[in-house]
């Protein structure tokens, strides 16, 4: 494994491996691959579990409800529209785990989905009003 700082290389152990994680467009200016390093690896896509899987998902990490599972499922699929129009990132499912875990604990749907949600995907007022609108649509 050349070092290329050092100038050293060192010898990978027997059954070395190297896994890289990465996010594209995930802070763009400051992490993105150049081509060339992409080339060097093979990619596996990932996108958000099935509805029916990331309700199970929720579930089981937060110990809510499946009714308050599928609500916030189905308010996480109606923001993800919003990535096409100014959302840097899409709520993820941590971030319903966290939301739930708040309903959980006792916190109202509607605040819990603002701060463990809304508030982490932006401070837009703009886009930060336009999610906080398919909360209210989402919640009755």
């Amino acid at each position: 494994l050349p070092i290329d700082r050092t100038g050293e290389t060192l010898e990978a152990a027997p059954g070395f491996q190297l896994v890289v994680s990465y996010n594209p467009g995930y802070q763009r200016m400051l992490k993105d691959l150049k081509p060339s390093t992409r080339q060097r690896f093979v990619a596996i896509e990932f996108d958000f579990p099935s509805a029916e899987r990331e309700i199970r998902i929720v579930v089981r990490e937060s110990g809510t409800d499946e009714a308050t599972a599928h609500m916030l499922v189905t308010l996480a699929q109606r923001l993800r529209a919003l990535r096409d129009r100014g959302l840097a990132e899409e709520p993820s499912t941590r971030l319903l785990v966290a939301a739930a875990s708040l309903i959980a604990s006792g916190i109202p749907l509607k605040d819990a989905c603002r701060a463990a949600i809304v508030s982490p995907l932006s401070d837009d007022p703009t886009l930060v009003a336009a999610m906080n609108d398919l909360v209210d649509a989402s919640i009755v």
